[in-house]
């Protein structure tokens, strides 16, 4: 079996495929089922997020695996192979747990360092969970991917600063628009990444906040926090009629601001408006970049954004790299001794399964013996085979995946007739 990851990502995908393959939140659960359910995955775990759509498998074989996934992205973006292939990209057994590992210690972000990849990694293992579509083999990777990722922010400076979508949109915002003081900006969306730019807006000062939201009281309660008004998407119109900035962040998968709402909103506004689109898929209808006065972003702008930066944690990147480097060499080791222990607990059980023969053998000559005695003798004699597997339990694990292993792990299936 063979760990396998194959997905599209901002590297290796443009925008709108990324769009077509982004999984809602509602649907996740169902959709890691369906995979968990094909002959050739044994464990999945799907990370999907504006960033990235990655399957991550135990695969009962490779090539069927690969084809599976390739089957189940066609089906989720309604694409044909020849559109998704080019932009594909797999990895297997060490190195896509270097690249998970990487992923979670937010090296490969668009934005380095930032810190909401690491919870995105944690919702899609927990999803996995949940549905039963990860067990053992996955459940070390995710648990070391994790790990590895709160060494990256604990021991290094990767996660200071501009550390995720949300804040970097808000500081392109600043370098693009300049003081944001006594500006309308209007954030639609109350969810995870409306609420990071609400909150970094707020703290950056001086912005007349409004959040839009379909919930009124999600809405509500993030305006309370930083000091905004809130309406709801019934007056959207009249939050873009007044605004000079806004952010779009929501998960509808549809477009909602269009080319007609906001012709009807800016009907009789002489102000030039600036849009920044952080959704995916996106929540702009592209024509909108379209209007006389209308400046839009999105994330592909952001990213480019965001490359200008990069030098400056460079460093901290080449300590994150250590740490990553590090934990892939543990995970091996872990992996590999993991796959010692059916064989440990075998000749364990093999030598308890002779011991309890004996004891079985002998009983007529204990049933003089107390009760107290007989738990004696039997603690006595399970001691006994503990000290003496002790030694062989520790190498078989300890040489497990070294050619010394295999020739231990051969003496002991033949020493203890295991077959």
């Amino acid at each position: 079996m063979s760990i396998l990851v194959v997905g599209v990502n901002h590297r290796s995908g443009p925008l709108p495929l990324l769009e077509r393959l982004t999984i809602a939140p509602d649907d996740l659960a169902k959709r890691v089922n369906g995979l968990a359910q094909r002959d050739n995955i044994r464990e999945a775990v799907v990370l999907s997020t504006c960033n990235r759509t990655e399957i991550y498998v135990i695969a009962e074989r490779f090539h069927g695996a690969y084809a599976d996934i390739c089957d189940f992205l066609c089906e989720l973006g309604e694409l044909d192979v020849d559109e998704l292939s080019p932009h594909l990209f797999s990895e297997h057994d060490g190195a896509a747990v270097g690249h998970l590992f990487e992923v979670a210690a937010g090296l490969d972000s668009a934005v380095l360092g930032e810190g909401e990849i690491l919870g995105q990694v944690r919702t899609a293992w927990q999803v996995a969970l949940d549905e039963a579509a990860a067990r053992s083999g996955l459940n070390l990777l995710m648990r070391s991917a994790v790990e590895t990722g709160k060494r990256a922010r604990s021991e290094t400076a990767i996660g200071r600063g501009t550390a995720s979508v949300s804040h970097a949109a808000v500081e392109m915002l600043g370098d693009v628009a300049g003081d944001l003081s006594n500006r309308r900006v209007t954030v639609v969306g109350a969810g995870s990444m409306g609420e990071g730019v609400a909150m970094a807006l707020h703290k950056a000062g001086g912005a007349d906040i409004c959040v839009v939201n379909r919930s009124p009281e999600r809405g509500a309660a993030l305006a309370q926090r930083v000091g905004a008004t809130a309406l709801g998407f019934e007056r959207l119109d009249e939050a873009l009629a007044s605004a000079d900035v806004v952010v779009a962040s929501t998960g509808s998968g549809a477009a909602v601001i269009t080319i007609e709402s906001i012709e009807r909103a800016r009907a009789e506004v002489d102000r030039p408006l600036l849009v920044v689109d952080i959704a995916v898929p996106r929540d702009v209808e592209p024509g909108v970049a379209d209007l006389d006065g209308v400046t839009v972003f999105d994330l592909d702008d952001l990213r480019d954004w965001a490359d200008r930066g990069r030098a400056q944690r460079a460093k901290e990147a080449d300590m994150v790299r250590r740490i990553v480097a590090e934990e892939v060499e543990n995970f091996k080791v872990e992996q590999t001794a993991r796959q010692a222990a059916p064989l440990v607990a075998s000749m364990r059980q093999a030598a308890d399964d002779v011991r309890a023969a004996e004891l079985d053998r002998f009983s007529s000559r204990l049933a003089d013996l107390s009760a107290a005695d007989r738990d004696s003798v039997e603690a006595l004699t399970k001691a006994i085979i503990s000290k003496l597997l002790h030694e062989p339990s520790v190498r078989l694990k300890t040489d497990a995946g070294t050619p010394q292993g295999d020739r231990n792990a051969a003496a002991v299936r033949d020493l203890f007739n295991l077959g």
